[in-house]
């Protein structure tokens, strides 16, 4: 019997049958965008379909252009569009599965000119001012949607998702955050729901009874103006009534102060507003939101907390994801650690997306895994992320490869991140590539220090992947006792008085401050508290005035450069939540810094054109990082990646794609 019996088990809709429980859930990869990119488009599906999951669904696709989230965005309105969509819905089915387009209008969230919302109301996190769309325009829109999910339809599209959630166009005419009109499209909650609902009835009327129709609507809006249960409850109903099928899980808008996928929200957080969703509807609904391993998944289907689970992410880290669930392999999985650096980043940086874990992703067609012709013997030379993903996509390929760690466990600088409050997933990767290193048959080699003698003969290639060392300030008194470098304190796990200082502010500064103030695995209730979130939405968009846990130790965070630029190291979609942590906690961040001396009284510093003593019992020094290549050698058979050829900050997504191009060179 299966270890996921719920997992696995098929959906019957009545016109169509899943056949199983797991939902792919809408990601914009940048693909969409472009027609020449669709047969890359078409490989990426077809990848997750081959690996088996039940329904996917693409990124947002503008049924006109006002609904654009930019300029040129991807697009169905007209016939001449069909034929590229064919190809990614053949590849699906090719492969036995199912795919929903997601109808996506962006409302005041496009980032262009002609944007226009349900009133005038500019979003916080948009330069442009939308214009109220008129009764005239709201028809419009609606005869928009209809014949989009029609073109869909002839493109073989198995159904479509309309996105009403997340802050987009829809989720603007539900809440009072946006909709302050004063017409039947406003008012109370039935006003406010008109659109959504005469979108899905424009939608069925179009496609037919026998097309898949999923909402994606807003559990939990998780903003100020946002909706209550009952409103979203009579929304949820109103929706079933109308003709959808399947309600799919929205959490958050993008504009919330809340955090709602990045990794350091607990796993399956979300899971109660699903199950109270199901309770009051007869059609399925989805789950969503850090949901990453089959176990949770099964779990909440087990419970009866929802009839699927959408994963969206986590398709991406592994595109066998159902098919290792399904042979009884969940270790084999190539885990989503919810770091959002090469995924979310990405997509708000309007750059191709793909994956810190999984570099393959959106690349299927360019970056290829072929049998090596004439097999070599390779050493790799370091076990951190660069150094295991060469060498293990090289024995993949069929290379006899040697790895060599001088310390006792694989990882690397990784393992150092894994030990920050909130980053207890990247241990994932780990254990992944543990699994990795054995399924491919590397040779192992720990506690062994390579030497130039280990190297100079037997190899074919050497990959040098020795990583990086802390970089030594020039501050007098660097070598005080009560100085530490980043990697004693989180790999050797040093011990640290009450009051700190911490010197550099990129990421690396910012994950010690995280480390040196928290504890690590923090429960749903404990971060529900932090975050201000009432699950059970009992006030407008969920939130409740917050409490916070008091902080292990008082905390000063220095820099040289100048205060505004403090914190920029952790991408787009994280480092906002990180900085929001670090000044709750009550972090003294200083910018401008200059480092006077270390010494038995504390840290000397010059700042605002004042001397002054920071009396800490110890300073953590993330002055940043130096390559160690010592053992690369000007031989054409020796290459240099990760840290030991690039030593910024700890950029797994970098060491990692390096390592895997490399490794498909060779």
């Amino acid at each position: 019997m299966s270890a996921f019996p719920h997992l696995l088990s098929p959906l019957d809709l009545g016109f169509t049958t899943l056949r199983n429980r797991v939902v792919m859930g809408s990601m914009h990869t940048g693909l969409e965008d472009r027609f020449w990119n669709y047969p890359k488009l078409a490989r990426y599906f077809a990848e997750r379909a081959k690996g088996g999951v039940g329904l996917i669904i693409t990124g947002g696709i503008a049924m006109n252009r006002r609904a654009w989230l930019a300029p040129g965005a991807g697009t169905l309105n007209h016939s001449t569009d069909v034929i590229n969509h064919r190809r990614v819905t053949d590849a699906v089915h090719e492969h036995g599965g199912k795919i929903a387009m997601q109808l996506l209008h962006a409302g005041r969230y496009s980032y262009h000119p002609l944007s226009v919302s349900a009133s005038a109301v500019k979003s916080p996190i948009n330069p442009f001012k939308p214009r109220e769309l008129s009764e005239a325009d709201i028809r419009e829109t609606i005869d928009d949607y209809a014949r989009s999910a029609e073109l869909a339809r002839r493109a073989g599209y198995d159904g479509v998702e309309v996105m009403g959630s997340e802050g987009y166009l829809l989720s603007q005419f539900l809440c009072r955050r946006v909709n302050r009109r004063t017409d039947g499209w406003g008012g109370d909650i039935q006003g406010r729901m008109r659109l959504p609902v005469e979108v899905v009835h424009a939608v069925r009327r179009a496609a037919g009874r026998d097309f898949l129709i999923v909402f994606r609507l807003s559990l939990l809006d998780l903003v100020e103006g946002g909706n209550t249960w009952p409103e979203i409850e009579a929304t949820g109903v109103a929706l079933e009534a109308a003709g959808v099928d399947v309600l799919n899980t929205g959490i958050g808008w993008h504009e919330a102060r809340v955090p709602t996928i990045v990794t350091s929200v607990p796993r399956a957080t979300f899971r109660e507003v699903t199950a109270r969703m199901k309770r009051a509807v007869r059609i399925p609904v989805v789950a969503s939101n850090r949901i990453n391993t089959p176990e949770v998944a099964e779990e909440i289907l087990a419970s009866g907390d929802a009839d699927l689970v959408s994963m969206a992410r986590p398709l991406l880290a592994d595109a066998e994801f159902v098919n290792k669930a399904a042979a009884g392999k969940p270790e084999s999985i190539n885990t989503c650690i919810a770091c959002n650096q090469a995924c979310l980043d990405h997509a708000f940086a309007m750059k191709r997306v793909s994956c810190l874990v999984n570099p393959r992703a959106c690349r299927e067609t360019e970056l290829v895994f072929v049998r090596a012709s004439t097999p070599k013997r390779i050493a790799v030379v370091g076990a951190g992320m660069a150094g295991l993903s060469c060498a293990t996509v090289a024995a993949e390929r069929g290379h006899d490869v040697t790895l060599f760690e001088a310390a006792d466990a694989i990882g690397g600088q990784f393992r150092m991140a894994a030990a920050v409050p909130g980053k207890e997933e990247f241990r994932e990767t780990i254990r992944f590539f543990h699994h990795e290193v054995a399924r491919t048959g590397v040779t192992l080699k720990l506690g062994h220090r390579a030497r130039s003698a280990d190297l100079a003969e037997g190899f074919d290639e050497v990959v040098i992947a020795t990583g990086v060392v802390p970089r030594v300030p020039r501050i007098p008194g660097i070598d005080h006792p009560k100085v530490l470098s980043y990697a004693a304190l989180l790999g050797e796990k040093r011990p640290v008085g009450a009051k700190v200082a911490v010197i550099g502010a990129g990421g690396i500064g910012i994950d010690v401050c995280e480390y040196l103030l928290h504890e690590p695995n923090a429960s749903i209730e404990a971060w529900c508290a932090d975050w201000g979130v009432d699950l059970a939405s009992t006030t407008e968009g969920g939130l409740v005035a917050p409490t916070h846990a008091a902080p292990r130790r008082s905390v000063w965070l220095l820099q040289r450069k100048p205060a505004r630029n403090m914190g920029t190291g952790p991408g787009r979609t994280t480092g906002w939540v990180h900085r929001l942590v670090l000044k709750r906690a009550g972090v003294q961040m200083l910018g401008g810094v200059e480092y006077l001396r270390i010494d038995d009284a504390g840290l000397h510093i010059r700042h605002d054109g004042s001397v002054k003593v920071l009396e800490v019992d110890h300073v953590i020094s993330c002055a940043g990082q130096e390559s160690v290549r010592d053992l690369a050698a000007a031989d054409p058979r020796f290459h240099v990646i990760g840290g030991a050829d690039v030593a910024a900050e700890l950029d797994a997504k970098r060491a990692i794609a390096q390592g895997a191009e490399l490794g498909a060179r060779l």
